[in-house]
């Protein structure tokens, strides 16, 4: 005997393809305030501004962004997707102008 399923309630994984990843933008990247602590909506036009996001997953080419990644990038770059109620980014690892990773000991350079 099987039950008719709706299509709406089963559940999938969702694998990058390519040189794609998966980002969540933080909330910086969509609504900012000033110094004087005026709202900016992430419709104003802000030249040249970069935004953070989180890496979520990745495709099978990319070499230098991990899941759990924090990636630099310009917002016009991405192409955003609502997956079940949350905002997402998907970006081009080409794209990416900076990736801050988890500090390890002996390692060298920024961290945020």
């Amino acid at each position: 005997m099987t039950e008719d399923v709706d299509p709406g309630d089963l559940k999938h994984s969702i694998r990058m393809t390519a040189d794609r990843l998966l980002t969540r933008p933080s909330d910086e990247t969509t609504e900012r305030k000033s110094r004087a602590g005026i709202v900016i909506p992430a419709t104003a036009n802000v030249s040249r501004r970069l935004g953070w996001a989180e890496v979520i997953a990745v495709g099978p080419t990319v070499r230098n962004v991990e899941p759990g990644d924090r990636v630099l990038f310009a917002p016009e770059a991405g192409f955003e997707v609502e997956i079940r109620g949350d905002e997402y980014l998907i970006l081009r690892e080409r794209d990416v102008h900076a990736a801050a990773s988890a500090r390890e000991d002996g390692s060298s350079g920024l961290y945020l």
